[in-house]
């Protein structure tokens, strides 16, 4: 029985030799090949050196450990982008102000911009003739309204409408007309715009030029009364040695607001020259500018005032 025991504590003897040889070969080879080490892993001096494989038990880390490296990660990232978007590098602080300054543009286009700019802008999208009239100035209310009311002065307020008469006929009347020495007065039905001032004294204008010729001369009216079912006969020697007429004066056309006037003197034309006039007028109201009444004589008529002649209150005129 004791030899067993010796036997078996003979064994164990072995047994622990055998291991304090190994952990000495162990710390000798970690202090020639490793540069450090502790109970788990161990890290070679010589990335060459193949030595065998040897399994480590990984570390645990505490949950409450992980939790707080976890929560300081996300605090980190969440300074990082603080600081990023707050600006506080002087790239950062320039495109915070583009991009202020870009929003409050379009607020003020959205809130500020007036409707009636807006309105103009959707007008251009279909209108080949509002488009050139706006031109350059889509996005500038100031800019807009001037182009619009330049192109109202010249050319008047409907941009579409190319006949611009009146279906009503005008009201003609005389007031102690002189025919050597009184106005004839023109109401529209609204102020005229710059063409219609063209309009109306390039009419006012040929009448004079045929006056001042002798074409209103009643005493050589050979063919007013004429057939032409057959050739007629003129007799050119009695046309050459008729007394002469002739308009004599005229001024120019002038307006305020939608009231105009000229002086005249017919001089020694023939009466039939007025129904020359009203015989113009009547087309020109009818096809192009209306006109409600036109008056031979009279010193004063509607608001008219004399001495104004300031364009900022209306008035204009055509000068023959």
């Amino acid at each position: 029985m004791e030899a067993v025991k010796m036997r078996d504590f003979s064994k164990k003897t072995q047994t622990h030799f055998h291991l304090l040889n190994q952990l000495s070969n162990l710390s000798i080879l970690q202090r020639n090949h490793f540069s450090f080490s502790n109970s788990l892993t161990v890290f070679p001096i010589n990335k060459n050196y193949n030595f065998p494989l040897i399994k480590t038990v990984p570390r645990l880390r505490p949950i409450h450990a992980a939790a707080a490296a976890t929560n300081d990660g996300d605090n980190s990232e969440r300074n990082e982008v603080v600081a990023k978007g707050s600006g506080t590098t002087a790239r950062g602080r320039r495109l915070l102000k583009v991009r202020e300054e870009k929003r409050k543009r379009e607020y003020d286009r959205l809130h500020k911009y007036p409707s009636w700019a807006k309105v103009l802008e959707d007008a251009c999208k279909d209108d080949e003739e509002m488009r050139a009239v706006l031109g350059d100035s889509i996005g500038n209310p100031e800019l807009m309204r001037k182009r619009v009311e330049e192109r109202v002065r010249r050319k008047g307020r409907n941009f579409n409408k190319s006949k611009t008469g009146s279906v009503l006929a005008f009201k003609v009347s005389f007031r102690d007309f002189n025919p050597l020495d009184s106005y004839i007065w023109f109401e529209l039905y609204g102020s005229p715009s710059d063409r219609d001032v063209d309009l109306i004294g390039s009419v006012i204008q040929s009448w004079y030029v045929m006056g001042r010729l002798g074409a209103f001369n009643s005493s050589n009216l050979q063919l007013a009364n004429s057939s032409m079912d057959y050739d007629p006969l003129y007799d050119a020697e009695k046309g050459f040695t008729v007394m002469p007429s002739s308009f004599h004066d005229i001024s120019e056309v002038e307006f305020q607001d939608n009231w105009g006037r000229v002086w005249v003197d017919l001089g020694t034309c023939d009466f039939f020259a007025v129904d020359v006039l009203l015989n113009c007028l009547t087309v020109l109201s009818s096809e192009y500018l209306g006109i409600q009444q036109v008056v031979f004589g009279g010193r004063r008529m509607g608001d008219w005032e004399e001495g104004m002649t300031s364009p900022e209150f209306g008035y204009k005129y055509f000068k023959i």
